[in-house]
């Protein structure tokens, strides 16, 4: 199993500050960047990049509602739910999936971001009848996603969530279906690390291996975002394509930043999407790009960035005004930089009925 048992050991030893701040983790030693065949096909990834709360209390999932931009009061036990935290200002300052077992509410979301969201939380938690805390320690997590993921996967563990966002639990953990890429299913297997290695060969034997790397490009190629440290405070949801995906309920009660939120749904003001692209040249989180229509100013930002596993570039979510998806040349960093090739969306960026 060459770096298996070594890795599990690092993994399982704690949470790690991750340096730099930046949104792309180091694979295991003995994954390879995968490119997007490879992720087509099926594959198996160990993500050490994502860390867990859960919140515990007859309250917790009142208390969440009320911080969240999703209904976590009504969230059923069988399924999952992506959410965000906003400033009062509207802006995302962090995205999760959110789940939820009798006892406890957890959230997944950057390893980077749990500490900070997990104390501003509890600042709030005042009276209600809630727990903040790491729920990560012991936990490992496997994506699993690809043409040949569903039943590679069903060997392991049998019955499988029927559609993107079931959640099934067992006695080897839990198994959230996200949201599909490359026209075939993804999950996410939160397990022991004696379940992990149990299952792992079998896996792998029939499967792509990979890391954190491997289970990002996917989410970017699903047009899922992820909010990282250096995305903080630039999207309203909507410009993320948040709504479009599930993350936002407008009929729910209140939440920092839900009027702004509203408003911009509402009014029909939000001119800004995001959109699916690849770039001949490095790129990260934060990048700023630019159209040949107006090089004077920056016209969006790159949302998320991870390597295209051919060494020749990256691909990425880039968040822009809509007016530039008609066909006028963006560029990163610069007027006159690397050229950014828009991709096909898996979802079209159409408005949903609120």
């Amino acid at each position: 199993m060459d770096h298996w048992n070594d890795y599990l050991t690092e993994h399982l030893a704690g949470p790690r500050d991750p340096a730099g701040g930046d949104d792309t983790v180091p694979a295991p030693a003995c994954a390879a960047p995968l490119d997007a065949a490879q992720l087509a096909a099926g594959f198996v990834a160990v993500i050490d990049g994502l860390g867990l709360i859960g919140v515990d209390g007859d309250d917790a999932a009142s208390f969440l509602h009320n911080q969240l931009t999703n209904d976590v009061l009504h969230l059923g036990t069988g399924e999952a739910r992506l959410a965000g935290y906003c400033s009062p200002k509207g802006r995302l300052q962090a995205s999760m999936l959110a789940w939820r077992s009798p006892e406890t509410v957890f959230l997944l979301l950057p390893r980077e971001l749990q500490a900070s969201l997990q104390k501003r939380l509890s600042m709030f938690v005042m009276r209600a009848k809630a727990r903040l805390r790491d729920a990560g320690e012991g936990v490992v997590t496997l994506g699993v996603g690809g043409a040949g993921a569903e039943a590679a996967l069903r060997e392991v563990l049998g019955v499988l969530p029927g559609g993107p966002y079931g959640k099934n639990d067992s006695d080897a953990g839990t198994v959230i279906r996200v949201a599909d890429a490359f026209g075939a299913p993804r999950f996410l297997w939160l397990t022991t690390a004696s379940a992990a290695r149990a299952a792992i060969d079998g896996l792998r034997a029939r499967l792509a291996f990979g890391g954190d790397q491997a289970w990002a490009l996917s989410s970017i190629h699903a047009g899922v975002p992820l909010i990282t440290v250096k995305t903080q405070d630039q999207f309203v949801p909507q410009m993320v394509n948040f709504e479009l995906l599930g993350g936002v309920n407008f009929k729910k009660g209140c939440y920092p930043g839900q009027e702004i939120v509203a408003r911009s749904q509402y009014l029909g003001k939000l001119k800004r999407r995001t959109a699916l692209a690849s770039i001949g040249a490095q790129a990260q989180a934060g990048d700023e790009v630019f159209a040949d229509s107006d090089p004077g100013q920056p016209c969006g930002m790159i949302v998320n960035a991870q390597p295209n596993g051919n060494g020749d570039g990256v691909d990425v979510l880039v968040e822009l005004k809509l007016a530039v998806l008609d066909g006028a040349a963006v560029h990163l960093g610069a007027p006159g930089g690397p050229v950014l090739r828009f991709l096909t969306m898996p979802y079209p960026l159409d408005a949903i009925e609120v």
